[in-house]
């Protein structure tokens, strides 16, 4: 599975950027996906999770730092997950990274759950 995220960019403390992953031939609906970010310096994070389409549960989950300002979504539609982000803030600087998440897998948290990665949008937020 081929994954492209894109939607990254600069944009001032408080802003917002929706990002979008896409994976043209292939149907992302069946997917359960993630979005995690590596910050410089630092080992690469989790930030959201979205089950595949047709779970019965809790359907979006997140970091604990993003929690009420990051929301992920899908457009089955337009075969492509979103991560809409709004007030962010400098730390949120980072790459950020959409995956498919293994048919058995576990904990959404852990990166090793995810077998398919894309190749990564660059964040930055400026204070």
């Amino acid at each position: 599975v081929q994954l492209q995220a894109s939607g990254g960019g600069l944009v001032q403390a408080g802003g917002s950027l929706r990002l979008s992953c896409a994976a043209p031939g292939r149907t992302l609906s069946t997917y359960s996906m993630g979005w995690f970010r590596r910050a410089p310096g630092k080992e690469r994070e989790f930030v959201a999770h979205i089950r595949r389409s047709g779970w019965i549960g809790v359907n979006e989950l997140y970091g604990a730092s993003m929690k009420g300002r990051f929301t992920i979504s899908r457009d089955n539609a337009k075969n492509t997950v979103f991560l809409q982000m709004n007030s962010l803030k400098p730390e949120d600087t980072a790459v950020y990274y959409c995956a498919t998440f293994r048919a058995n897998g576990g904990y959404y948290e852990l990166e090793g759950e995810y077998d398919y990665w894309g190749h990564g949008t660059q964040v930055t937020v400026s204070s």
